[in-house]
């Protein structure tokens, strides 16, 4: 009977079994087959972790950049908003002072004072001329001549111009009359000053969703714009301070209303009357170079100078002042505490948290919602430095090279800026050749780029700063109101101190 392989084996002995097996091992110890397999099925899965940890991080850190680029451009919008109304207050009060100073021009021309007391003065001329005609002398002779002759022409210029002025009154003083009876440029900034919140509020939402638009995968993104002391600019409530640094001392209940008032009138005086003399040097060259016998040009400025005068202390004595800037220089003791509260806003993006790569081994352990921030100043920048060749200063500063310091924050008024020359042609070298012209340099001029921090000058702009504002946590950790019906998780930073909170900071 044949006996089978399993009986054998139950059959071998138990060295023989031990023998076999052994050399089964050493068999598989050499036998390399399959090894490549096994190799690459752990070598991909360690290439898949570290996929999935690459693709996290760049991710990551490609939102991050996103966002706070996001963050930059919302915040220099808004802040780009309320500098522009800086300069539309400014550019209001300028056309405020203007308005009073046609208003008299127009006046002075419709009850034509003037024009009324040149007569007299040119009958006398009429009597005298027959007078130097009758001289002996010959250069009196022709003096009388040329006085007779010339009379009757000075009274068609000004019988002419006085139709014409009075002509021009009588379409445009009604205009005028309305526009400061009724204070529509004061109403204009008041209308200026409340609504800037919400346009701010409005760019700064908008940018964040055309940023959001732009990238290559489309994201929601939400832009709000804060006021340092941590309420949004769009917050219905009313905050301590409004958010133009801006002072109506006709309406405003503020500490000081009656220095402030005390300046505008100031002001509005030194304004309207530079308007007046240049509606005058514009209107007169005619009257001051050739047709002086008259005295009409001095005679005109007297009336419209009475008139002037009538209106800024007379008819609107406490109205259509021109808005103040906060800032008072004497009343500042901490300049960094002021800039931060009056001039500083804070801009924030939010979006939605990103989802990860191979979440079930990769998890993003920060739990809120995605946001950046940024913080901006709005201010008057200072002068440059530039380059001027000698004999052509006609932007740069004297004062700059004799050591004299320029206007700064709270500085006074600037002068009014002349026409500038053109700059010389050539490229600066000496038409002798005999030496080398070299330049100099100095800051532009005061007069074309003034430094005051105020209302009249309309050089007001905007930049980015660095976010030192103490109260950016509890800014962080607030939902702003156009967020607030939505389920963005912030988060709870409220309850950081500013230091702790720079140990997480980017900024």
């Amino acid at each position: 009977m044949a006996v089978t392989a399993n009986q054998a084996s139950r059959n071998e002995p138990a060295d023989a079994a031990q023998a076999r097996r052994r050399g089964w091992y050493a068999r598989l110890h050499f036998d390399q087959r399959g090894s490549i397999s096994i190799s690459a099925v752990f070598a991909v899965l360690l290439l898949a972790f570290l996929l999935g940890m690459v693709m996290n991080s760049s991710l990551q850190v490609d939102q991050k950049v996103k966002m706070q680029n996001a963050a930059d451009a919302v915040t220099c919008s808004g802040a780009g908003v309320i500098g522009r109304s800086m300069n539309t207050l400014a550019f209001t009060n300028h056309l405020l002072c203007d308005v009073f100073a046609l208003t008299a021009f127009m006046r002075a021309a419709q009850d034509r004072a003037a024009e009324s007391l040149t007569p007299d003065i040119l009958d006398n001329w009429e009597r005298i001329g027959p007078a130097f005609a009758e001289s002996e002398f010959d250069k009196f002779a022709e003096l009388g001549v040329a006085i007779e002759d010339k009379v009757p022409h000075e009274r068609e210029v000004v019988r002419t111009f006085g139709d014409w002025a009075a002509a021009a009154s009588e379409l445009m003083l009604p205009v005028f009359e309305q526009i400061l009876a009724e204070q529509r440029i004061p109403e204009f900034q008041r209308a200026v000053v409340s609504t800037t919140p919400q346009l701010a509020q409005a760019a700064a939402e908008e940018v964040a969703r055309r940023h959001g638009r732009a990238w290559p995968r489309r994201t929601d993104l939400h832009g709000c714009l804060w006021r340092t002391d941590g309420t949004s600019v769009a917050a219905s409530e009313v905050s301590e301070s409004r958010l133009l640094p801006v002072v109506d001392p006709v309406t405003d209940d503020v500490p000081g209303r009656e220095d402030y008032a005390a300046d505008a009138r100031r002001q509005r005086f030194e304004l309207a009357h530079r308007y007046l003399r240049n509606w005058n040097d514009e209107s007169l060259p005619l009257f001051d170079d050739f047709v002086k016998m008259s005295q009409f040009s001095n005679l005109w400025r007297i009336f419209t100078g009475g008139h002037l005068q009538k209106l800024l202390h007379e008819d609107y004595p406490d109205v259509n002042l021109p808005f103040q800037n906060v800032t008072r220089l004497h009343e500042i003791f901490d300049l960094n505490e002021h800039l931060e509260q009056y001039y500083m806003v804070i801009g924030t993006v939010y979006r939605r948290k990103m989802s990860d790569r191979i979440p079930g081994v990769f998890r993003n352990p920060v739990g809120p919602d995605t946001l950046a921030y940024a913080q901006a100043m709005v201010f008057v920048p200072r002068r440059r430095l530039i380059k001027v060749w000698p004999g052509d200063f006609s932007d740069a500063d004297y004062s700059t090279r004799t050591g004299i310091p320029g206007q700064g924050m709270g500085g006074g008024q600037p002068p009014a800026p002349p026409t500038p020359p053109p700059p010389p042609p050539g490229d600066g070298s000496d038409p002798s050749g005999d030496q080398e012209i070299k330049p100099v340099v100095a800051r532009q001029n005061v007069r074309y780029h003034p430094e005051a921090w105020s209302l009249i000058n309309q050089n007001w702009t905007a930049q980015l700063v660095p976010a030192t504002c103490g109260r950016i946590p509890q800014i962080l950790s607030t939902p702003p109101d156009s967020l607030s019906a939505s389920t963005f998780e912030l988060p709870a930073l409220s309850e950081l101190g500013f230091e702790e909170f720079l140990w997480v900071s980017n900024h």
